[in-house]
Parts: structure tokens; sequence; C-alpha cells
């Protein structure tokens, strides 16, 4: 048996989208932008996408800008809040030290070019407080950006609560939702956030494409120069297969919310009271204010990249953390960001199921991980030590 519980670093393709993919690809190959019938139909499967992508978030059909992915509507974000507030010679920016490195970077890159950013520290259980937001808030402060849910530990943050805050004091507030959107209900009325970013992939659409939700009133700063597509906000012809990709996953994906949710969050919490057996192993996050899929644990004694190759070895696709640092021998800076010790957040493992996965997968997982932290231990002189009383435990 393999298997894949990798989810929250990428999803399998969903029949649906694969079966609006092939279609495009094969009949409707046409530039949405020409003016001939293949052009103007392909604008229409163009605008069916907009809308139906629209309609999962609660948005309007012209408060979604595609973009190549959750990376990019994250920069985007980012650079457009801090434009429009420096119009009004507002340079602050408030963001967490445990969000994706899209938003990081983005904000590192606007701290070169002369803006203020405060980092909010996150407390243990991986929760943001909105009163360290509301605390952080000044005068000048232009945009603030915190992730609804994280990317390697799961945990739900209270974006609401702290949109309101935002809007109270007339600050912009933009939420990278990659990790939330197709999973758990997203609604940007609800949520009353200004900005909203999320990825195909995650939720069963192909890779290279996403949307960035701006509403009503706010036009996008622009990337990619070049063209009028995008309502001339992101120059370069449309991906139209992988966008009718993406707007069939999203459809599919809220049409069945409600069951996989159920079913996930079983299969997740088998997996917790599980893992959590094992002596020295510690749940990252949040009991239950997590998303349903993913399941954060670090196991004292053992490098994540070892456990990762012989979980492999043995028919477990996991991960150490997100993707896009995978290659890296550093440690999570979100674990960091949590507390944790570096000796503590290098043996890390994510966890990230779906809908797909079965009970009789969660039991191989279950009997795999056990053997595998066992066996490493056994080789590790820092487990020795621990054992000895040479260094004290820290879990």
């Amino acid at each position: 048996m393999y298997v894949y519980a990798d989810h929250a670093a990428t999803t399998p393709l969903s029949p649906a989208a694969l079966a609006a993919m092939t279609a495009c690809l094969r009949d409707d190959y046409g530039n949405p932008s020409s003016l001939h019938t293949p052009g103007q139909h392909a604008r229409e499967l163009l605008d069916q996408a907009r809308a139906t992508v629209a309609a999962c978030l609660g948005a309007a059909p012209g408060e979604i800008y595609f973009t190549s992915g959750g990376s990019e509507a994250d920069n985007q974000a980012l650079l457009t809040g801090a434009a429009l507030g420096a119009k009004k010679g507002k340079k602050h920016l408030i963001t967490t030290a445990f969000e994706h490195h899209a938003v990081l970077h983005a904000a590192k890159h606007l701290e070169r070019q002369g803006f203020a950013v405060t980092y909010l520290d996150v407390h243990d259980d991986g929760i943001v407080r909105p009163e360290d937001v509301a605390a952080a808030l000044r005068p000048d402060t232009a945009l603030v950006s915190v992730m609804l849910v994280n990317n390697e530990i799961g945990t739900i943050q209270p974006v609401a609560e702290i949109a309101r805050l935002c809007r109270e004091q007339g600050v912009l507030f933009h939420t990278d939702a990659v990790q939330a959107v197709g999973h758990i209900p997203v609604d940007v009325q609800a949520l009353g956030v200004d900005m909203l970013s999320l990825a195909g992939h995650k939720f069963h659409g192909p890779k290279g494409v996403g949307a960035l939700y701006c509403r009503k009133g706010l036009r996008p700063e622009i990337l990619i120069e070049g063209g009028a597509q995008e309502r001339g906000r992101r120059g370069g012809t449309e991906n139209l297969p992988a966008i009718v990709g993406m707007a069939a996953a999203l459809q599919d994906a809220t049409a069945t919310m409600e069951q996989d949710m159920a079913h996930v969050t079983a299969l997740r919490e088998a997996l917790i009271d599980g893992l959590t057996q094992i002596p020295h192993s510690r749940l990252n996050g949040h009991r239950t204010q997590r998303c349903p899929g993913t399941v954060n644990l670090c196991f004292e004694g053992i490098e994540g990249e070892s456990l990762l190759l012989w979980l492999d070895a043995k028919g477990v696709a996991a991960s150490s953390g997100s993707a896009c640092t995978s290659g890296s021998l550093d440690p999570s800076h979100v674990l960091l960001a949590l507390g944790l010790p570096h000796e503590i957040a290098h043996g890390s493992l994510r966890l990230s199921i779906g809908a797909e996965n079965t009970e009789a997968e969660i039991a191989h997982i279950l009997k795999v991980v056990p053997e595998v932290v066992s066996y490493l231990r056994g080789m590790s002189p820092v487990w020795e030590a621990l054992e000895a009383g040479r260094q004290p435990h820290w879990i």
C-alpha cells in the first residue's frame, strides 16, 4: 500500500477538472481577446469560469483576477496595499511571523522599498490573537495580511475578527486563503476581507493557476505589463485550460464540502489520537481549531529528512513542512515562530490528507510512523543522550 498524505503540498487533479481541461485543450483553442468566433467562445468560457469562482467565494465576478497561483496573488495583494497606502502617506504593514514565504518575502521586498513592517509573534497554539493585531495598528498602517489557514500546521486564524478591526481603522486587510479555499467554507463577505488569495492545485485543480479576490473599488497593482487582460491589471494571454479546470475543481469541492469535511476530520482525529501516543511527541498547533486534513507533529531525537525518506520507503508520502522550502536544511520558520527550539523543529512531520484517503490508509500510517520513529531513535546519539539523562527531554 502507498498512501499519499501530502495534500497541503499539492492535490491530485479531480475528474471534473480533468474533463473541463481536456475539452478546452481539444476544442477551445481561441484567444479570449480575439474578435472572431473561436476567440469569443473562449471569452465566454473565461467569463463562466470567473463567475463560478466568484460564486464559490460569495464574490462578484468583477472582483476575481486570475493569476499564475497563490504566490503571485499574495505578492499582488501586498504590493497593492502598499501602493494604495503610500499614496496617502501610509507606509506601515502588519503580518505574522508564520506566513507563507510568498507573503514574508514580499514584505521584505517592501521593507527594502522604505516600508516599515511589523511581524507579529504567534502564540504556541499557532493562533494569531486579534488583540495583538489591534495593538500593532498605527495611524500610518496601510495593510494587514494574516493567513486564513497556516500551510504547515493547519491552524485556522480568526480572520473575520481581525478584518473587522482593520475595517474600523480604515486599514486594508488581505488573507492568504490558499490552504482554506475548497476545504472549509470561505465567504469573502462573511470574512469581511478586502483581498484574498487562492491556488487551484490545493483543491484538486491544476498547478500554475490561482486567483486574487479584490473587493469592488480596489484595483490591484499591475505586476505584469504588456496587455489589457484581466481588465488591464495582468498582461498576457489567459491560461484558459487551467482557469476552467480550477473553476470546475472549486465548484466540485464546494458541492461536496460538508461531507468531505466530516470524513477528513474523522481521519485526522484518528491520526492525532494514534500518533500522539508515541513517547516524546508533540502536536503542533491548536488541537481542534485547524483545517480538516492537516496534522503536524514533532518527534524528539530524530531528523525530519530521515523520517520522510523512511516513510516513503514504507509507503507513506508526507512532508516536514511547506513544499516551497522542503529543499532547505533549515528548520521550519513556522515551528520556530511557535517557540520550538531548532533541534525539535528539525524533527517535524506534516501529514495532510484529503477526501480520497481511507480508514485503511490511516491504519497504515499509524502502523508505519511509530516503527520508523523507533528505528531512527535507535540509531540517534541525540536520543541516546536524552534517554541516558545526559540532557533533558524538551517534549
